[in-house]
């Protein structure tokens, strides 16, 4: 009998970052899968339509799967979609098939805010709050 993989615990509230994020509610170690990044499937013609939408809000809800598929995380999506860019992030993104996971690039602490690098390569046009003084455009 196989038994589930146990991840661990985060909790989403207010961020200092940028509106809602995402917390460590234990240590998370190094490389340790946390959390899928979950939201309909659809394709790029249909993402370019929706994220114009998202971009003039200032949101960023679409995660390219592959040259085919992007995850919608506005429609059907899970806590992931709180968790906020950073350019010096403490997590990284694995696509593996059609999922999308949120790794531990390094050890966390408990309470520590999870962040990745967004890689957008859309229009620049949303401003990076990573940190005071961050000039990326995402």
């Amino acid at each position: 009998m196989a038994v589930a993989p146990v991840f661990p615990k985060i909790i989403r509230r207010r961020s200092k970052l940028h509106g809602w994020g995402v917390f460590a509610r234990e240590p998370i170690n190094k490389n340790k899968r946390i959390v899928t990044y979950d939201g309909e499937l659809i394709d790029h013609k249909e993402s370019y339509t929706r994220e114009t939408t998202y971009l003039d809000r200032g949101e960023i809800w679409c995660f390219t799967v592959n040259r085919r598929w992007v995850r919608d995380a506005h429609v059907g999506g899970n806590v992931a979609r709180f968790i906020n860019h950073a350019c010096k992030p403490n997590c990284y993104s694995e696509v593996v098939g059609k999922t999308i996971w949120i790794r531990a690039a390094r050890n966390i602490e408990a309470g520590e805010e999870l962040t990745y690098d967004y890689h957008t390569d859309g229009d620049h046009i949303i401003q990076c709050r990573c940190r005071p003084g961050c000039t990326r455009m995402l």
